[in-house]
């Protein structure tokens, strides 16, 4: 089988999840930024989260179509995209007000903010799942990063 012709049969599948795909290659970037940049990386990991989310909404907003992808197993349609959005709000608010409290605790850690934006990528997969797999992956991927945040 012709590979480009694979390639192009997922690339409107993609297409359809990219705030997903932002966020998770995000939390990943903001991850390894915090591994090598240490303890010093807290407020710079907080303020480029709060970036990623705020990408993630407006991609969410200007540029998603309404669809399904995977075989019916992911749906963007107005509502989800309604719901994706208070979610990212939530998060953003979540990682933003938590900023004082964090140096009022000294309680600095980058891994917070990475576990919100995964928690939010976790989220929107369950926002927008169509059969039970996609839901129980988007709740594991939300439940495991929360429950990380639990025990900080």
């Amino acid at each position: 089988m012709n590979k480009a012709l694979e390639f192009s049969s997922i690339t409107p599948d993609l297409a359809l999840m990219a705030p997903e795909l932002v966020l998770a290659i995000g939390a990943m970037f903001l991850l390894m930024l915090g591994v090598f940049r240490g303890r010093s990386a807290s407020s710079s990991v907080t303020g480029l989260a709060l970036a990623v989310l705020i990408i993630a909404g407006l991609w969410l907003v200007w540029f998603t179509g309404e669809g399904t992808a995977f075989n019916g197993a992911f749906v963007v349609d107005p509502f989800a995209r309604l719901m994706k959005v208070l979610a990212l709000t939530g998060s953003a608010a979540a990682i933003a007000m938590s900023v004082t409290f964090m140096r009022r605790e000294n309680f600095d850690l980058f891994e917070y903010p990475v576990l919100i934006v995964l928690a939010t990528t976790g989220m929107m997969l369950m926002i927008s799942a169509n059969n039970l797999l996609s839901l129980y992956l988007g709740l594991e991927l939300q439940s495991l990063a929360l429950y990380v945040v639990a025990a900080i």
